[in-house]
Protein backbone atom coordinates (compact mmCIF):
# COMPACT_ATOMS: atom_id res chain seq x y z
CA UNK A 1 0.00 0.00 0.00
CA UNK A 2 1.88 3.04 -1.09
CA UNK A 3 1.32 6.01 1.19
CA UNK A 4 3.28 9.09 -0.52
CA UNK A 5 0.82 11.03 -2.41
CA UNK A 6 -2.09 8.62 -1.31
CA UNK A 7 -5.75 9.99 0.40
CA UNK A 8 -6.08 9.10 3.93
CA UNK A 9 -8.91 9.46 6.57
CA UNK A 10 -8.24 8.46 10.05
CA UNK A 11 -11.31 9.09 13.07
CA UNK A 12 -10.20 10.13 16.27
CA UNK A 13 -7.67 12.33 15.25
CA UNK A 14 -7.63 14.88 17.60
CA UNK A 15 -5.38 12.87 20.17
CA UNK A 16 -3.58 10.01 20.85
CA UNK A 17 -2.94 7.20 18.29
CA UNK A 18 -5.38 9.06 15.60
CA UNK A 19 -3.32 12.47 15.99
CA UNK A 20 0.19 10.67 15.71
CA UNK A 21 -1.47 8.71 12.86
CA UNK A 22 -2.28 11.75 10.92
CA UNK A 23 0.67 13.39 11.92
CA UNK A 24 2.81 10.52 10.42
CA UNK A 25 0.91 10.08 7.29
CA UNK A 26 1.37 13.03 6.62
CA UNK A 27 5.51 13.14 6.90
CA UNK A 28 5.22 10.03 4.28
CA UNK A 29 3.50 12.49 2.02
CA UNK A 30 0.00 11.76 2.13
CA UNK A 31 -3.23 13.96 2.41
CA UNK A 32 -4.68 13.63 5.48
CA UNK A 33 -8.44 14.30 6.10
CA UNK A 34 -8.21 14.58 10.30
CA UNK A 35 -12.17 13.15 11.79
CA UNK A 36 -13.32 14.02 15.29
CA UNK A 37 -16.27 15.00 17.15
CA UNK A 38 -15.43 18.53 17.25
CA UNK A 39 -13.26 19.69 14.40
CA UNK A 40 -12.27 22.31 15.79
CA UNK A 41 -9.81 20.12 18.18
CA UNK A 42 -7.87 18.66 15.38
CA UNK A 43 -4.72 21.02 15.89
CA UNK A 44 -1.82 19.39 13.28
CA UNK A 45 -1.18 21.84 10.61
CA UNK A 46 -1.64 20.56 7.34
CA UNK A 47 -4.33 18.39 7.56
CA UNK A 48 -8.06 18.96 6.70
CA UNK A 49 -10.79 18.88 9.67
CA UNK A 50 -13.79 16.66 9.13
CA UNK A 51 -16.42 16.50 11.50
CA UNK A 52 -17.05 13.08 12.24
CA UNK A 53 -19.02 11.10 14.68
CA UNK A 54 -18.60 7.88 13.97
CA UNK A 55 -21.68 6.61 15.60
CA UNK A 56 -24.15 8.44 13.42
CA UNK A 57 -24.29 6.73 9.61
CA UNK A 58 -25.30 10.07 8.35
CA UNK A 59 -21.75 11.80 9.01
CA UNK A 60 -19.51 8.62 7.96
CA UNK A 61 -21.70 8.86 4.48
CA UNK A 62 -20.62 12.48 4.36
CA UNK A 63 -17.21 12.02 5.37
CA UNK A 64 -17.47 9.60 2.51
CA UNK A 65 -18.63 12.05 -0.31
CA UNK A 66 -16.06 14.79 1.05
CA UNK A 67 -13.12 12.65 0.67
CA UNK A 68 -13.88 11.05 -2.02
CA UNK A 69 -10.84 10.68 -3.80
CA UNK A 70 -9.49 8.23 -0.49
CA UNK A 71 -7.67 4.92 -1.00
CA UNK A 72 -6.52 4.97 2.69
CA UNK A 73 -9.12 4.84 6.22
CA UNK A 74 -7.66 4.43 8.96
CA UNK A 75 -10.52 3.56 11.77
CA UNK A 76 -8.80 4.17 15.05
CA UNK A 77 -11.37 6.36 17.00
CA UNK A 78 -12.66 3.99 19.87
CA UNK A 79 -13.76 4.28 23.48
CA UNK A 80 -12.96 2.72 26.99
CA UNK A 81 -15.71 2.62 30.44
CA UNK A 82 -13.41 0.27 32.36
CA UNK A 83 -16.85 -1.52 32.22
CA UNK A 84 -16.85 -5.32 33.61
CA UNK A 85 -19.11 -7.77 31.61
CA UNK A 86 -20.62 -8.91 34.83
CA UNK A 87 -22.05 -6.24 36.73
CA UNK A 88 -20.88 -3.24 34.98
CA UNK A 89 -23.04 -0.40 33.65
CA UNK A 90 -25.07 -1.49 30.67
CA UNK A 91 -25.27 1.95 29.13
CA UNK A 92 -21.42 1.67 29.12
CA UNK A 93 -20.81 -1.65 27.88
CA UNK A 94 -23.60 -0.55 24.91
CA UNK A 95 -21.30 2.36 24.17
CA UNK A 96 -18.39 0.84 23.88
CA UNK A 97 -20.23 -1.54 21.16
CA UNK A 98 -21.76 1.52 19.80
CA UNK A 99 -17.88 3.27 19.22
CA UNK A 100 -15.88 0.66 18.72
CA UNK A 101 -17.44 -1.81 16.58
CA UNK A 102 -20.83 -0.10 15.53
CA UNK A 103 -18.90 2.63 14.60
CA UNK A 104 -15.91 1.58 13.04
CA UNK A 105 -18.58 -0.59 10.83
CA UNK A 106 -20.47 2.60 9.90
CA UNK A 107 -17.16 3.65 8.62
CA UNK A 108 -16.09 1.05 6.34
CA UNK A 109 -19.48 0.93 5.01
CA UNK A 110 -19.17 4.39 3.88
CA UNK A 111 -15.79 4.25 2.88
CA UNK A 112 -15.88 0.27 0.99
CA UNK A 113 -17.38 1.95 -2.60
CA UNK A 114 -14.34 4.94 -2.51
CA UNK A 115 -11.44 2.69 -1.81
CA UNK A 116 -13.08 0.37 -4.44
CA UNK A 117 -13.50 2.98 -7.07
CA UNK A 118 -10.25 4.41 -6.26
CA UNK A 119 -8.51 1.37 -7.02
CA UNK A 120 -9.26 -0.63 -3.98
CA UNK A 121 -6.97 1.23 -1.16
CA UNK A 122 -6.76 -0.15 2.29
CA UNK A 123 -7.93 -0.30 5.41
CA UNK A 124 -6.38 -0.44 8.77
CA UNK A 125 -8.69 -0.88 12.01
CA UNK A 126 -7.36 -0.83 15.14
CA UNK A 127 -7.90 -3.68 17.80
CA UNK A 128 -6.12 -4.04 21.15
CA UNK A 129 -4.35 -7.34 22.77
CA UNK A 130 -7.38 -6.84 24.99
CA UNK A 131 -9.41 -8.62 22.49
CA UNK A 132 -7.52 -11.74 23.85
CA UNK A 133 -6.96 -10.69 27.64
CA UNK A 134 -9.15 -11.15 30.57
CA UNK A 135 -8.25 -8.39 33.32
CA UNK A 136 -10.45 -7.31 36.75
CA UNK A 137 -11.99 -4.53 34.54
CA UNK A 138 -12.25 -3.52 30.60
CA UNK A 139 -13.31 -6.82 29.78
CA UNK A 140 -16.43 -5.07 28.30
CA UNK A 141 -13.98 -2.89 26.07
CA UNK A 142 -12.11 -6.39 25.25
CA UNK A 143 -15.41 -7.71 23.69
CA UNK A 144 -15.65 -4.44 21.51
CA UNK A 145 -12.02 -5.02 19.88
CA UNK A 146 -12.68 -9.05 19.72
CA UNK A 147 -15.73 -8.04 17.46
CA UNK A 148 -13.12 -5.37 15.45
CA UNK A 149 -10.79 -7.99 15.33
CA UNK A 150 -13.65 -10.88 13.29
CA UNK A 151 -15.05 -7.65 11.41
CA UNK A 152 -11.29 -7.67 9.86
CA UNK A 153 -11.32 -10.92 9.16
CA UNK A 154 -14.83 -10.55 7.13
CA UNK A 155 -13.88 -7.95 5.72
CA UNK A 156 -10.45 -9.36 4.26
CA UNK A 157 -12.86 -11.88 2.44
CA UNK A 158 -16.13 -9.97 0.91
CA UNK A 159 -13.87 -7.13 -0.14
CA UNK A 160 -11.04 -9.12 -1.39
CA UNK A 161 -12.34 -8.48 -4.81
CA UNK A 162 -12.29 -4.96 -4.99
CA UNK A 163 -8.57 -5.14 -4.62
CA UNK A 164 -8.89 -4.11 -0.90
CA UNK A 165 -6.27 -4.70 1.44
CA UNK A 166 -7.68 -4.96 5.20
CA UNK A 167 -5.66 -4.87 8.28
CA UNK A 168 -5.62 -5.05 11.77
CA UNK A 169 -3.54 -3.87 14.54
CA UNK A 170 -2.86 -4.94 17.96
CA UNK A 171 -0.86 -3.04 20.90
CA UNK A 172 -0.97 -3.27 24.45
CA UNK A 173 -0.61 -0.12 26.75
CA UNK A 174 0.12 2.78 25.08
CA UNK A 175 0.64 6.23 26.32
CA UNK A 176 -2.62 8.05 25.40
CA UNK A 177 -5.45 9.69 26.87
CA UNK A 178 -7.35 6.72 27.32
CA UNK A 179 -4.67 5.04 29.55
CA UNK A 180 -4.06 8.06 31.83
CA UNK A 181 -5.29 6.63 34.80
CA UNK A 182 -2.87 3.77 34.47
CA UNK A 183 0.66 3.82 36.34
CA UNK A 184 2.14 0.88 34.44
CA UNK A 185 4.76 1.15 31.83
CA UNK A 186 3.71 2.10 28.34
CA UNK A 187 4.31 2.66 25.05
CA UNK A 188 5.20 5.47 22.83
CA UNK A 189 2.25 6.74 20.40
CA UNK A 190 5.00 7.81 18.11
CA UNK A 191 6.51 4.21 18.45
CA UNK A 192 3.39 1.87 17.99
CA UNK A 193 2.18 4.35 14.64
CA UNK A 194 5.66 3.92 12.79
CA UNK A 195 6.08 -0.09 13.46
CA UNK A 196 1.89 0.15 12.44
CA UNK A 197 2.44 2.53 8.86
CA UNK A 198 5.83 0.66 8.08
CA UNK A 199 4.08 -3.06 8.28
CA UNK A 200 0.49 -1.42 6.84
CA UNK A 201 2.75 -0.10 3.97
CA UNK A 202 4.50 -3.96 3.19
CA UNK A 203 0.76 -5.54 2.83
CA UNK A 204 0.83 -6.97 6.43
CA UNK A 205 -3.00 -8.52 7.19
CA UNK A 206 -2.46 -8.98 10.88
CA UNK A 207 0.16 -5.99 12.96
CA UNK A 208 1.35 -6.80 16.06
CA UNK A 209 2.89 -3.39 16.78
CA UNK A 210 4.77 -4.25 20.31
CA UNK A 211 6.54 -7.24 21.98
CA UNK A 212 3.41 -7.92 24.49
CA UNK A 213 1.15 -8.65 21.01
CA UNK A 214 3.28 -10.69 19.81
CA UNK A 215 3.43 -13.05 22.91
CA UNK A 216 -0.15 -12.74 23.34
CA UNK A 217 -0.82 -13.83 19.75
CA UNK A 218 1.19 -16.59 20.48
CA UNK A 219 -0.71 -17.75 24.09
CA UNK A 220 -3.87 -17.91 22.29
CA UNK A 221 -2.73 -22.05 21.00
CA UNK A 222 -2.71 -22.37 24.32
CA UNK A 223 -5.24 -25.16 26.18
CA UNK A 224 -5.45 -22.17 29.29
CA UNK A 225 -7.26 -18.82 29.20
CA UNK A 226 -5.30 -15.83 28.92
CA UNK A 227 -5.71 -13.61 32.03
CA UNK A 228 -3.90 -11.20 34.45
CA UNK A 229 -4.50 -10.17 37.84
Amino acid sequence: MAIEHAVAVVTGANRGLGREFARQLMERGARVYAGARDPGSVDLEGVEPLQLDITRPEQAAEAARVASTASILINNAGVSTLARVSDGSLDDIRREMEVNYFGTLNMVRAFAPVLAANGGGAMLNVSSVMAWLALDHSNSYGASKAAVWALSNGLRVELADAGTQVSSMFMASTDTDMMSAFDIPKHRPEDIVRVALDRFAAGELEILADDAAVELKESLSQARGIHAA
